[in-house]
Parts: structure tokens; sequence; C-alpha cells
């Protein structure tokens, strides 16, 4: 496997080349090999101390990233919003300096305001690895999105991907739309004018506003919620409308989808929204082979940022 990436931080996927995005895919193949193993502990990190420091409130990424430093043995230090020091006025960076004085080796941050990761790395010598920040980017959540396109579809060059739902407010789209792009595929972004970004094709996407016109064309349909909690102040559809309109429900899947196009959905999910029980179900819809894939593809990130400066 490949010990090492070139960058220090990962803080957007603009950080890591093609070469090296695809080789965190091939190795976190490797590891999802090891994940179905009776016996999944490593050494490969051990005696290296990695710091979780979610400041907004996760599941799956601050699950799939403990879960990932204990089978690569390394020691973790949890940190949430609560339980911080911020809750008493500490600032960010008292914080980030006092994780520096304690000489620890990789902090994964996730926070409410974009920035917040190279904050960081001004004011620390470890390695950051941005586990999402506001609405900016999610470039781990990208990395596990390819690895499911490719390890289902064999391929990401010249696939049509559509990401539907509340672009605007997006990391998740903000990472994966750019580097599907650098990676061959067309990408389309499916929305109500009110959840489309200013300049979509910033991000090397087109914009369509019919579901049901572009759906036929689409090898892979990714979901995004609806974060009800930003859209103060837009001019946006109802919840029953949005549902309507661009959910996935079992008559448009079953009608105008490819029979051998995938289901994403990074999560949460708000049933019957943006997609209905019966398509959670769906033998096309991999989104639980996501969260699996989480595991595998954040060891693989981290053994490349940690366990390859090691064995040098």
């Amino acid at each position: 496997m490949s010990t090492m990436l070139k960058t220090k931080h990962l803080l957007n996927i603009e950080d890591l080349s093609n070469d090296e995005i695809y080789a965190v895919l091939e190795n976190a193949k490797t590891f999802k090999e090891i994940n179905d193993r009776p016996i999944k502990k490593l050494p490969t990190l051990r005696g290296r101390t990695i710091v979780n420091l979610f400041l907004e409130p996760s599941t799956r990424t601050r699950g799939s990233f403990e879960l990932a430093q204990k089978r690569l043995s390394a020691d973790s230090l949890n940190f949430s919003a609560s339980a911080s020091a911020t809750t008493k006025g500490e600032s960010l960076i008292d914080t980030a300096q006092t994780f520096d004085a304690m000489k620890v080796d990789m902090v994964i941050v996730r926070h409410k305001y974009a920035g917040t990761p190279y904050v960081l790395t001004q004011h620390m010598d470890a390695h950051i690895v941005n586990g999402g920040d506001g609405i900016n980017e999610h470039p781990t959540q990208t990395l596990l999105d390819l690895f499911t396109i490719q390890e289902k579809l064999g391929r990401i060059e010249g696939l049509t991907v559509g990401i539907v739902g509340d672009i605007v407010h997006s990391r998740v789209a903000g990472s994966l739309a750019p580097a599907l792009k650098r990676l061959g595929a067309r990408v389309v972004f499916v929305a109500p004018p009110a959840y489309q970004p200013v300049v979509p094709e910033e991000l090397g996407a087109e914009v369509a506003y019919d579901f049901d016109a572009i759906l036929p064309e689409l090898d892979v349909v990714c979901l995004l919620r609806i974060q009800g909690e930003r859209a103060e102040g837009l001019s946006v559809p109802s919840i029953r409308e949005y549902a309507s309109l661009y959910g996935l429900n079992k008559n448009r899947a079953d009608t105008l989808m490819k029979k051998d196009a995938i289901i994403l959905h990074p999560g949460p999910m708000n049933r019957g929204v943006e997609i209905s029980a019966d398509v959670i179900a769906d033998p096309r819809a991999y989104i639980l082979d996501q969260v699996n894939a989480g595991v595998a593809t954040r060891m693989a990130i981290m053994y490349m940022m940690l366990g390859g400066e090691a064995s040098e």
C-alpha cells in the first residue's frame, strides 16, 4: 500500500492530486477487506495520539473516525461541544494551543464555521483533517462517496452524477462536485432555485430544475438533506412541495431511473422528504455501504498521513 500523502493537512479535496485520490481509494479497498475479518485490529498507528474535536453534532463522521482509529491502534481523545472548554469562553486558538502543548499527532475537527480547520493549522504542529466545516467542504465524505461509486460501478470517469437537494448549504456538494469533475464525471446540481449555488460552474457542475427530466440520464443519484436550520430567510418550497417535486420515491425510481444506477445519501436522512422508505430498501441504494466505506476510507487517510511518516 502507498503510505504517504504529500499534504500535511487535509482541509479541502483540492489538497489531494487525482493520483492521491485514487491511492486513498486503493488503500481503502485493502482496509475494507481487513474490516471483514474476525480480527480487525492492526498495530499501524500504535503510539500515535489523535484528537476528535467535534464542536458540531455528528454521528456517522465521528463514529467512523473513532472506530477507524481503534482499528489502527491509535490513542484517541474525544471532545464534543458540550465537553469542550469553549463552553466556558475559551477561544478556538486557546484550544488549539492547549492540544499542541500536549504533542498530539492529528486533530479531526468538525465545526459550524467555515475555515475552522485552517485556523488550527496556524496554531498547531499536528496534522489537521477537516471533518466538515460549515457549508464549505467535507473531503473525507467525498472520498468515501468516490470509493462507493467506483466499487459499485467500476469507474468514475464518464459517469453522470446528480446531486439533488439543498446544495447551497451542503459541504458534501462543496467537495464532491469538484472531485467528480476532476476525475472525469459529469456533475448536475438538481434543486429548486433557492437551493442552487450562485455560481455552480465554479464547482464544476451543470444546473437542472426538473428532477423527472434529468433522472433518466443519471448513473448516480446523490440525495441531500434539506437543511431547514440554515434556510431561514430563503424563498423555499414547503416540505410537501419539495417531496413532490424532488423526492426520490418508488414511482420515480422504478419508472425513471436507470436500472443500473445507484442511490447515495450522506445522512442523516429525512424519510419521506428527499427519499422514501421503500427507496431506502431498494437494492440500488448503497447508503449503508457508504457508512461501511467511511471506516475503511478514514483508516486509509490516517494511515497515509501518519503511518507512512512513521514507517520512514
